[in-house]
């Protein structure tokens, strides 16, 4: 008898060590098995408030040069591509109409002149007089119309940008050439509704251009639209470049960055953020240091700055954010950090 309970006393024993060993085995499992993740501690700082738009820069002034009346072009003298002065004479046109607009104006001259004279003493009608003084008064204008368009000069410093006619063409609906003026050059963007009253006259903006890589040239705000497009909920603003060195080109691409103030917002690293399957969302898991565990926070995005996103909501200050080790996590899970 006493030996059957030796017996059973060991077998008791050994079914205990047994449980206890796999109890601690499956709790060490459950340890192993615990999503490994990487956090990092985020603040508030300073960051510059900014927005970029896309646009073409454009000629700051456009002159179509043409003569005021129909005229046979004598010769062009410049040519597309060609600098020009303000003042500098462009085109000659023909001069053999004015032979026939100066008889014509002496005439008139000549007939007014003897109504008055005749009206004077009473030798003719005020009609008469004031019929003479009209057919006087619009040969004139003929006359000096031709006169003044005998040469056409360039309004403005630019370029030559287009050339229409050739010597001996009649002119006609097209300009005989278009000169634009490049210094300054300007730059027309459409601005959001919510920044209408951030946007000043005279404020600097930096500009980009495909054509010279990573070279920033500064602009300024010259003008803004006193109102806003009901459809679009944008307003216009116009950006110059001194442009001293004609370097920037009517036709060039353009993109504009416009600072407008400085916010205390939260930042963290691009890396921590995610984007929700299926929309447009994005999200972060924040992790709680006191029962290590994380939660889901969707967050609102601001500027992106190299490796860093800007947090307008979502996120606070000092957060320990998820930087590594998201892909099997779900909102309450139990975390263990990476040492």
């Amino acid at each position: 008898m006493e030996r059957v309970l030796k017996s059973l006393l060991i077998v008791c024993v050994a079914a205990g060590v047994t449980a206890c060993s796999g109890e601690k085995k499956k709790a060490a499992e459950e340890v192993e098995s615990l999503p490994q993740v990487t956090v990092q501690t985020v603040s508030r700082r300073p960051v510059v408030q900014q927005t970029v738009f896309t646009g073409t820069v454009e000629a700051y002034v456009v002159n179509n040069i043409a003569p005021q009346q129909t005229r046979r072009i004598q010769e062009i003298l410049v040519d597309v591509g060609d600098r020009v002065k303000a003042g500098q004479v462009l085109v000659k046109l023909d001069t053999s109409d004015l032979v026939q607009a100066e008889a014509q104006l002496e005439n008139a001259k000549l007939e007014y002149d003897r109504a008055e004279e005749l009206y004077n003493f009473g030798g003719t009608s005020k009609s008469d007089r004031d019929a003479r003084k009209l057919t006087y008064d619009v040969a004139k204008s003929t006359y000096d119309n031709l006169v003044e368009n005998t040469t056409l000069v360039s309004p403005v410093d630019g370029f030559v940008s287009a050339r229409n006619y050739d010597n001996g063409d009649m002119s006609g609906a097209n300009p005989v050439l278009v000169v634009e003026q490049v210094r300054p050059v300007k730059i027309m963007i459409n601005v959001s509704e919510s920044l209408f009253s951030k946007v000043k006259l005279g404020m600097k903006v930096y500009i980009t251009l495909d054509s010279y890589g990573e070279e920033i040239f500064e602009g300024k705000v010259t003008r803004i639209a006193p109102t806003i497009d009901n459809s679009t909920r944008t307003f216009q603003v116009e950006i110059s470049i001194e442009n001293r060195d004609e370097r920037v080109r009517p036709g060039m691409f353009a993109r504009v960055t416009m600072p407008y103030g400085v916010a205390d917002n939260v930042v963290i690293p691009d890396r921590s953020v995610n984007k929700l399957m299926g929309s447009g969302d994005r999200y972060v898991y924040i992790y709680n240091p006191a029962d290590s565990t994380v939660r889901y926070s969707k967050v609102e995005l601001g500027r992106r700055m190299d490796t860093e996103y800007e947090v307008l909501s979502g996120v606070e200050d000092k957060d320990q954010v998820v930087v590594l080790g998201q892909t099997a996590l779900t909102n309450g899970a139990k975390v263990e950090l990476n040492k």
